[in-house]
């Protein structure tokens, strides 16, 4: 799959088809599903009907492409338009409800054949980790712990997935400082022995600037920013526009609060 474009000038992310769906992945709770699609690739499917709906999407979206332009790896990320139909061919009947409540886009992550769960015994390169540690403590990602990697070993380089979780901000809108303040566990982070978020700190907090933020939350389709029926909030940001501004306020506003997460 062809990556998405320099984020200085970017147009989008690909975009593909799928064509048949391959089986489910059971180990999260979101149930995300191994598919091809008509570029002839495999993707790991993340649909807009699981879990926490189009903010987990959202948030893999702008922590993945983050977390890539800070130089960590990060597999390659596409919107995939699925037809209900091809939920309906599956004899699970989870499955079914899900990609049939799913129809239309959803988030496609780049299948790495071959690929290893993260362990101890994989020696990580100390930049590398501090880039990683320092991404997690950014977003407040919950999920990199050794009870839950959320890494995988691939051709001998660590790459980061399942994102997820993290921009917590974006289910409650009305206390961003809250957000912003929060300390991070850097006890809970499977990396946290492995490399010293303050050693790239003043490399990466130069790179993090409003066109940056603003060029990643470009990326996300504008129906998965709109307000939320299911959970409704009244503190959420109106429309796509106004979304993609207090997305960006918010992760500036943390940026300003780095002597509170940093350890």
């Amino acid at each position: 799959m062809s990556a998405p474009e320099d984020l200085g000038g970017v147009v989008g992310l690909p975009h593909v088809t799928a064509t048949a769906y391959l089986t489910a992945l059971r180990e999260g709770g979101s149930l995300p599903g191994l598919v091809e699609a008509d570029d002839l690739g495999t993707y790991v499917v993340k649909f807009t009907a699981a879990g926490q709906g189009p903010k987990a999407l959202v948030a893999e979206i702008v922590v993945g492409e983050l977390g890539r332009a800070l130089g960590v790896d990060i597999p390659d990320l596409a919107l995939i338009e699925v037809d209900a139909e091809l939920g309906r061919r599956e004899p699970d009947e989870e499955v079914q409800e899900l990609v049939t409540a799913s129809a239309g886009l959803n988030l496609a992550v780049d299948f790495l054949p071959g690929s290893v769960g993260y362990d101890p015994s994989f020696e990580v390169d100390p930049d590398q980790a501090a880039r990683i540690v320092w991404l997690d403590a950014f977003v407040a990602n919950v999920d990199r712990s050794a009870r839950n990697t959320n890494l995988l070993v691939w051709h001998k380089t660590l790459w980061a997935i399942d994102h997820g979780a993290c921009l917590r901000f974006h289910h409650a809108w009305g206390r961003p400082e809250a957000f912003a303040r929060s300390a991070y566990r850097y006890d809970d982070h499977v990396l946290a022995e492995r490399g010293d978020p303050r050693s790239v700190h003043a490399e990466l907090s130069a790179q993090v600037d409003r066109a940056l933020l603003s060029d990643v939350l470009d990326l996300v389709p504008d129906a998965w920013l709109l307000p939320d029926p299911r959970r409704p909030d009244p503190q959420a940001p109106p429309d796509a526009a106004a979304a993609r501004t207090a997305y960006v306020d918010q992760l500036l506003l943390r940026l300003a609060e780095a002597d509170r997460w940093l350890p």
